[in-house]
């Protein structure tokens, strides 16, 4: 079985407009198998896209791409757990969570496990699929020994395994609003400030280094996690799905690198020469991957004794 290529939801406050014609271009041009859609960190900006979203699901759909639906990583509010309530409620499309409040709405039925339901190992993902879970995807910060442990627990007992392979690693969430602090306003009067920032804002060093990005309340690393001279590995452990995280790049480019690697239509370093123009400003990053700093470029040629890039 060919390995699945999915693309994760967008994680910043991208206009209606922008959403729209993403997803249009992703229909009819991305050789993606499947799209998650939905909100999954501020409960806000929900209402921006919802009446977007059956039209999405059906453009989607028609291009015959499988379309999940994520839920919110953080449930605080009533509403917020009305929403997630709401949302586990549904039979399709299938549903993707992300949060423990999710899990207890869904009540033992069908669902996937997100990347912030923290997947860290063998007897969380036995429990998780007791639970019914039929399909996780691992957090970003696991090295390869971990995900190959995580998958074949996941693959013994029929689940579906995801690893991101592009775009930033989120690596936490708050209740508090980093984006509104930063700009002297308040969770609840941030006027959607974020909405400035559609690859996040950079946070900076004293000495004037970007380190980390804020979305909202998400922590994301400043780098673009890239596991392109990877995925023969995963390939070989079993992993059965590859997200791809929307950035401010040519998405549509980025997943035909991946599929072309994918299936060995293109070697690695000819794929990563070309993602590397298509992301010029950017930095690549593979350290969890290889058990180091997650910001760190390691070189792929010798497991063991890697280098920094």
């Amino acid at each position: 079985m060919s390995v699945k290529l999915t693309l994760g939801p967008i994680a910043y406050h991208w206009t209606p407009e922008a959403r729209t014609d993403f997803y249009a271009r992703i229909a009819d041009e991305a050789p993606v198998d499947e799209v998650y859609l939905g909100e999954v960190i501020c409960s806000k900006r929900a209402p921006f896209f919802e009446a977007d979203i059956p039209a999405t699901i059906e453009r989607l759909e028609r291009a015959g791409k499988r379309v999940v639906l994520s839920s919110l990583a953080e449930v605080m509010l009533k509403r917020e757990r009305k929403a997630t309530a709401d949302l586990a409620g549904m039979d399709t499309p299938e549903i993707e969570i992300n949060n423990a409040a999710g899990l207890y709405a869904r009540a033992g039925r069908a669902h996937r496990i997100g990347p912030f339901m923290n997947a860290y190992n063998e007897a969380t993902i036995d429990w998780m699929a007791r639970q019914g879970a039929t399909h996780v995807c691992l957090p970003s910060e696991l090295p390869a020994p971990a995900v190959a442990n995580a998958t074949r627990a996941a693959r013994a007992l029929g689940l579906g395994v995801e690893v991101q392979v592009f775009g930033r690693a989120s690596l936490a969430v708050s209740a508090r609003c980093y984006h509104a602090r930063a700009h002297g306003r308040t969770k609840d009067n941030c006027l959607f400030v974020c909405e400035d920032d559609p690859d996040g804002m950079a946070l900076r060093t004293r000495d004037d280094r970007a380190i980390l990005r804020v979305n909202g309340i998400q922590t994301q690393s400043e780098t673009y996690l890239n596991l392109l001279p990877e995925l023969p590995e995963m390939q070989a452990m079993d992993v059965t799905h590859l997200r791809l995280m929307p950035q401010t790049v040519d998405m549509i480019a980025v997943a035909h690198l991946f599929r072309d690697v994918a299936d060995a239509r293109l070697d690695a370093p000819e794929a990563e020469a070309r993602l590397q123009e298509l992301c010029t400003d950017k930095v690549f990053s593979n350290g969890f991957w290889h058990g180091t700093a997650g910001y760190r470029r390691m070189s792929a040629l010798a497991r063991g004794q890697v280098q920094a890039g």
